[in-house]
């Protein structure tokens, strides 16, 4: 059964720091490039960072550069996003996202994480 686990949200103070945390099974995590999202009530999804699986190329929203920053762990199946300096604005649902690197299928959802900042 395949499986991404987000977790590592919560409430947070502006300017406090979060790391979230997604772990994936069921599938070779090793071939999929990972994504974080995240979601406001009312509002499209959009993309915050995303790591490939083949170089670990990184990819950054322009509200997340400088502040975040992603990583994954292969022996563990898992992807992180470090997210500091975080604002109020950074409140939402995160999503994380396994998708195929090379070929079709393959695009997987997690059940999305609560971060909520406050000011």
């Amino acid at each position: 059964e395949v499986q991404l686990v987000e977790s590592g949200g919560g409430l947070v103070q502006a300017g406090g720091s979060l790391r979230l945390s997604c772990a994936a099974s069921g599938f070779t995590f090793d071939d999929y490039a990972v994504g974080w999202f995240r979601q406001v009530p009312g509002k499209e999804r959009e993309g915050v960072s995303c790591i490939s699986s083949a170089d670990g190329s990184t990819y950054y929203s322009e509200s997340a550069k400088g502040r975040f920053t992603i990583s994954r762990d292969n022996a563990k199946n898992t992807v992180y996003l470090q997210m500091n300096s975080l604002k109020p604005e950074d409140t939402a649902i995160y999503y994380c996202n396994a998708k195929l690197q090379f070929g079709a299928g393959g695009d997987y959802w997690g059940q999305g994480i609560q971060v909520t900042v406050s000011s």
